[in-house]
């Protein structure tokens, strides 16, 4: 599965998550079998390859509506903010849905 992260710098050991008009960098994580499998960087959030399933947020309060009419998965990560914390609370269904 493919995860669109907006964050704050390209450098993946120091990087957070940010909100969606502070974006720096946007990362796509790609999770395969329980553990990232690659992390790709784009300036655009639709600058990758491959289509991204699902996107993280910092809070409820994002403008999302552009995502959600791609019918990409929006989730919410009200306490992770590095790419690793995400993606384990992501498999561990600890991201909350975004209130629709």
């Amino acid at each position: 599965m493919y995860v669109l992260l907006p964050m704050d710098s390209a450098d993946v050991q120091e990087a957070l998550l940010t909100k969606i008009d502070e974006v720096k960098v946007w990362a796509q994580v790609f999770i395969e079998h329980g553990k990232v499998s690659e992390i790709f960087h784009s300036s655009e959030s639709d600058g990758f390859e491959n289509f991204s399933e699902a996107i993280v947020v910092v809070n409820d309060k994002e403008q999302v509506g552009d995502f959600m009419e791609l019918s990409m998965t929006v989730l919410v990560a009200n306490t992770q903010r590095s790419i690793d914390d995400i993606v384990e609370a992501y498999l561990f269904r600890e991201l909350h849905d975004f209130p629709y």
